[in-house]
C-alpha cells in the first residue's frame, strides 16, 4: 500500500541521516506528563487493499516520557482509537451507489522508544496493544443503515508496530505516526470442513496528533 510504504521508506531515510547527530546532543528530553488527540486515517489492509478505502476518524489519551539518558525516553501511552475502513459501491448487485464504513473502536497502549535529536525534534518507535470496545458498519446512499457488530464475532485484541516523528514548541508538540497492524482483524471460521479466516485484513493507521504537556 502506498499510503504506509512512503512514510516508512521517508522515516527510514530521515533515520539514517539523524542518528550521527545524536553524539553533540545534551539532555535534550525530560519527564513529561500529559494529554494527547489526533486525526485518524485507516484502512484495512490484505492483498488486495487500497488507499482508497481510507477511513477517517480520531484518537485521544495520556501519555507519559520517561527519560533514560539525555537524548533518549520511554513513551507509554493509553489512548482510545478509531479505525476501520470505507468502501465506496456503485449499482453493485443493483443495490444503488453510496458508501459503506467498517468501524472499530480500540483502548490502545503503545510503548515507544523517543530519541529527541534536538530538543524540539524527535523521532519514536516501537509497538502497540489494543483492546477491541465497539465495532459497526455503516451505509450512506441509496442504502442507509447502522448496525453494531458483535465485537465475539472478531479478535479483540490487536497488536503491531509503531513509527513517527514529533515536533516540540512546549506545552504543545505536534506530531505524525503510523501504525502497522500484524494481527488480523477476524476470527478463524470452519464451514463445512472449510477454515477461513473473515474479515481477513489487518489495520493500517496514519495519525495526524497534538500532545500537551500537564506539568
Amino acid at each position: 500500500m502506498k499510503m504506509q510504504t512512503n512514510f516508512l521508506l521517508a522515516l527510514t531515510l530521515f533515520l539514517t541521516a539523524s542518528f550521527g547527530m545524536l553524539h553533540a546532543q545534551n539532555n535534550n528530553v525530560n519527564t513529561e506528563f500529559g494529554v494527547k488527540g489526533g486525526f485518524n486515517m485507516s484502512n484495512l489492509y490484505s492483498n488486495d487493499a487500497d488507499d482508497e478505502n481510507i477511513l477517517y476518524g480520531f484518537n485521544a489519551g495520556l501519555y507519559a516520557t520517561l527519560p533514560i539518558s539525555d537524548f533518549i525516553a520511554i513513551q507509554p501511552e493509553i489512548l482510545f482509537t478509531t479505525k476501520g475502513s470505507k468502501l465506496d459501491y456503485n449499482d453493485f448487485f443493483g443495490t444503488g451507489s453510496g458508501s459503506a464504513k467498517f468501524k472499530l473502536s480500540y483502548i490502545e497502549v503503545p510503548l515507544l522508544v523517543r530519541v529527541n535529536i534536538t530538543k524540539n525534534f524527535n523521532v519514536h518507535a516501537g509497538g502497540y496493544a489494543s483492546y477491541l470496545v465497539s465495532s459497526k458498519v455503516s451505509g450512506e446512499g441509496d442504502i442507509n443503515f447502522n448496525q453494531d457488530i458483535d465485537t465475539d464475532d472478531l479478535n479483540k485484541f490487536d497488536a503491531g508496530l509503531s513509527a513517527g516523528v514529533g515536533v516540540d514548541f512546549n506545552p504543545l508538540s505536534v506530531g505524525l505516526r503510523y501504525n502497522y497492524g500484524l494481527t488480523t482483524i477476524g476470527k478463524e471460521r470452519t464451514v463445512a470442513g472449510t477454515t477461513y479466516t473473515f474479515p481477513d485484513a489487518k489495520n493500517s493507521n496514519l495519525t495526524l496528533y497534538l500532545s500537551y504537556k500537564l506539568n
